[in-house]
């Protein structure tokens, strides 16, 4: 089994700051990490490799310093990685980018054997778009399987793949054909340690380097810029609230008081709620 895993390099949310005049995202000394959703797919795909056989092989595009992702991916036993670093890719919105992705795997279907599965996380920490995983899946014809918590089997012979899926009010059972796209939740597995083989063979394996013409992109005009019809106006943080919290003293009130005070404070804030209320009543 042939197991293609989407992932992407993001900086560290947890450290991202805002510039304070131009209110514009200060990228400079923030360290860079793997997305976190795409932590899950990558060790998804490494569990099911493990299980049933084949070989993974983690694919990213983005400048050369995204070579750093790759081989941490290696490091958590993945066979082989691919970075596709171009001008060209520079500037890719959601479409951009699953065209370029979509064209990718591809062309490392022609050169390591047909996926079986491609793997992306649910979404990237930076975007938070969820459209990439999709995007491809439509491009390659794939059947998508999104928001899946849980694998219990694959069938190779039949080609079938059973899957849980999370959706609202509960979970879904599905089973799909193969070849598909899985986008993975977080929490889905426990992410494992890469062993000191691992590590080794992260250290000594060659990351291979595709331009777009060595992905297989004959339509520089998809691509990058070029090929992103989505325009960020402008990035800004949320004005803080004005409003101050209300404090009730409880020492001395009964449930039922507490209750009401509570009751009575919403109603005074929101009078519209009242009489919406009253109005349901009456009926």
């Amino acid at each position: 089994m042939h197991i293609v895993v989407c992932i992407k390099q993001v900086p560290d949310s947890a450290q991202i700051r805002v510039h304070p005049v131009t209110n514009t995202i200060m990228r400079q000394g923030v360290p860079t990490i793997i997305n976190p959703y795409d932590l899950f797919a990558l060790e998804e795909a490494l569990r099911l490799r493990d299980t049933y056989g084949g070989e993974v092989t983690v694919l990213t595009m983005g400048p050369p310093m995204a070579e750093d992702a790759l081989r941490k991916a290696l490091g958590y036993g993945a066979d082989r990685a691919v970075l596709m670093t171009d001008r060209y890719f520079a500037g890719s919105d959601t479409l951009a980018t699953s065209y370029a992705l979509s064209q990718a795997i591809a062309k490392v279907g022609e050169t390591f054997g047909t996926p079986d599965i491609v793997f992306t996380g649910k979404q990237t920490i930076d975007g938070d778009t969820a459209q990439v995983g999709p995007g491809i899946a439509k491009r390659l014809d794939l059947m998508q399987l999104t928001y899946v918590a849980k694998i219990p089997s694959v069938d190779l012979a039949a080609r079938e793949i059973k899957v849980e899926r999370r959706c609202e009010g509960g979970t879904q059972m599905l089973k799909s054909r193969l070849p598909c796209l899985i986008t993975i939740l977080e929490g889905t597995n426990e992410i494992r340690r890469g062993s000191l083989e691992d590590a080794l063979y992260a250290a000594r394996s060659q990351v291979l380097k595709w331009s777009a013409a060595d992905a297989g992109i004959d339509d520089l005009t998809r691509c990058g810029l070029r090929g992103s019809p989505t325009v960020v106006k402008r990035v800004f943080a949320p004005t803080a609230r004005a409003q101050k919290a209300a404090l009730i003293d409880t020492a001395e009130m009964t449930l039922r008081d507490l209750a009401d005070e509570l009751i009575a404070a919403i109603l005074t804030r929101r009078p519209a709620l009242e009489q919406e209320l009253a109005f349901n009543g009456g009926e």
